[in-house]
């Protein structure tokens, strides 16, 4: 008969390169528990398997440049899934590069949920929560990702103004009609300066009917600070962006 150690290796070999695991996922009994946190981390201190915090494991992949770190989206799915259910997204500076807005590769992981919490950190990554007010659902997580990329526009790292709303442009127009209009009715709940450059990318695309509705949920004497933005979307003193 096989020991705990013995079946905790079987099950870990069968676990891809990259997954992040806790020790739930590798006993089939509670009285376990402690048999095999101590055998993963035995694992852990022989090389054979790497550690983003504590019982949290994983399988690293080698590749010419050493072990490689698991994926940001596995670093953080805890945050991301419940019980089947999507609690949050990859968002901010993890989607920049992404959406090509910027060649860099961030450090911190940025991840919309509904309920925040404080800045924490997980491996070599530091780990924040944005505040989404909107309901969040497999279907809408792309044009919430689009609409925090706008919201965060002045952060997108050593990517001038212009080319930021030139690249969002293009994003928005990728998209069909009916996730266009979406999008702006989950822009209702974002802040003022969001809804107004939306309206200008939406403007630039000759997309006004979509775009209608946002300028009557702006302030008219209300400005919006983007400089550089004017270079690329024509409508900005339509709605306000200077």
């Amino acid at each position: 008969m096989m020991s705990v150690t013995g079946n905790i290796k079987a099950m870990v070999s069968r676990l891809p390169k990259g997954y992040v695991f806790t020790y739930t996922d590798v006993i089939r009994e509670a009285s376990q528990k402690e048999a095999a946190i101590k055998a993963l981390n035995r694992m852990v201190n022989s090389g054979k398997l790497g550690k983003i915090a504590k019982g949290k494991y994983y399988k690293p992949e080698t590749s010419i440049f050493g072990k490689l770190k698991p994926e940001q989206k596995q670093v953080v799915k805890d945050l991301l899934e419940e019980n089947g259910k999507v609690t949050g997204y990859l968002t901010g500076f993890s989607m920049f590069n992404r959406f090509g807005l910027t060649t860099q590769v961030s450090n911190t992981i940025q991840i919309g949920k509904m309920e925040v919490r404080p800045r924490f950190k997980r491996e070599r990554y530091q780990i924040s929560v944005i505040k989404q007010k909107n309901t969040i659902t497999k279907k809408n997580i792309l044009l919430l990702q689009i609409l925090d990329s706008i919201r965060l526009i002045k952060r997108i790292p050593d990517t001038p103004t212009e080319l930021a709303c030139r690249r969002l442009t293009s994003i928005v127009k990728a998209l069909p009609e009916e996730e266009k209009r979406n999008m702006v009715a989950l822009a209702m709940k974002y802040p003022p300066a969001t809804r107004a450059l939306l309206g200008a990318i939406l403007d630039e695309l000759n997309e006004t009917a979509i775009s209608e509705p946002l300028i009557k949920t702006l302030n008219p004497i209300t400005k919006f600070k983007l400089p550089g933005s004017e270079e690329a979307l024509r409508t900005t003193e339509k709605w306000n962006i200077k």
